[in-house]
């Protein structure tokens, strides 16, 4: 016990001493913040990385003072993003603090080789591994040519529910588009209950209400679990499929989860091959 103790205190001071020497090298101007005149501390201020990574000044202070403070993965990604921090930086953030980093844009530790693996041996069957905030972690050829062509979009706007109320091609695709949106925003709000205060899932929110869509059908305040149901897709590629849908949790409910669209007759089996050949052939 005295040994696990040392070691978190050890981690603690260690990314305290990290994060200070990164906010002494980023200049007001870089972020977009005024000098002043009366500036006496090197680079930020942390004050000003609090303001940026939407934390309060207090709790970021005692981060820096190596207090034994809990931290999710999500407020360090902010605190990643306010410090400018390339990837190898990131990771030796996230290592020091013991967390998985959940940014769709980095590996994913709970997206192993194993699991990438088996994603493609589900193929036809459109398969692909989410966090609870929709992101989509990884993802199989076929999932990637399902609703829209996934692997032409950046990182950052894979996500489910941005896609469902922002992108055209997802939302052509998509049989009974209101009802679809209308469920997946009420399990998006009882996912966020959890993560109210989290800058992800904050910064998430506040992209999503760009859309008079969201913003109407989040004001219902509608809840519903997770769960699996039918769902009929009109690919632009191979016509309709009716499929079912099915989550299986890679770990704690309200983490990442293996998603499946099974088809339920065989016009939707034959017709996943195709699209499943259409995208190998792309590749």
């Amino acid at each position: 016990m005295t040994t696990m103790v040392q070691e978190s205190d050890v981690r603690r001071h260690e990314l305290a001493g990290f994060l200070r020497s990164r906010r002494e090298r980023i200049t007001p101007e870089q972020v977009g913040l005024p000098r002043g005149r009366r500036r006496r501390t090197p680079g930020l201020r942390r004050e000003e990385v609090a303001q940026l990574s939407a934390v309060g000044v207090t709790w970021y202070t005692w981060l820096e003072q190596a207090r034994d403070i809990q931290v999710s993965p999500q407020v360090l990604d902010a605190i990643a993003r306010a410090l400018l921090l390339d990837s190898s930086e990131r990771s030796h953030l996230f290592a020091l603090a013991g967390a998985s980093d959940p940014a769709p844009g980095t590996p994913c530790p709970t997206v192993t080789p194993g699991l990438r693996q088996m994603l493609e041996q589900l193929e036809p069957i459109p398969a692909c591994i989410q966090n609870s905030r929709y992101d989509i972690l990884a993802h199989n050829r076929t999932y990637g040519r399902l609703l829209c062509d996934l692997d032409a979009l950046p990182p950052e706007d894979r996500n489910c529910m941005v896609l469902a109320f922002s992108n055209e091609d997802w939302r052509s695709a998509v049989v009974d588009l209101a009802a679809s949106n209308r469920m997946m925003a009420a399990k998006f709000r009882a996912s966020m209950a959890e993560h109210l205060a989290e800058p992800a899932w904050k910064a998430l929110l506040a992209r999503l209400e760009s859309s008079r869509e969201f913003r109407e059908v989040w004001a219902r305040h509608e809840v519903v679990g997770q769960g699996g149901k039918t769902k009929h897709i009109d690919n632009a590629h191979v016509g309709l499929l009716h499929l079912e849908h099915n989550n299986l949790w890679l770990g704690p409910k309200a983490g990442p989860r293996l998603v499946t669209y099974v088809p339920l007759d065989a016009v939707s089996r034959e017709r996943l091959e195709k699209l499943q050949a259409l995208a190998s052939a792309e590749v």
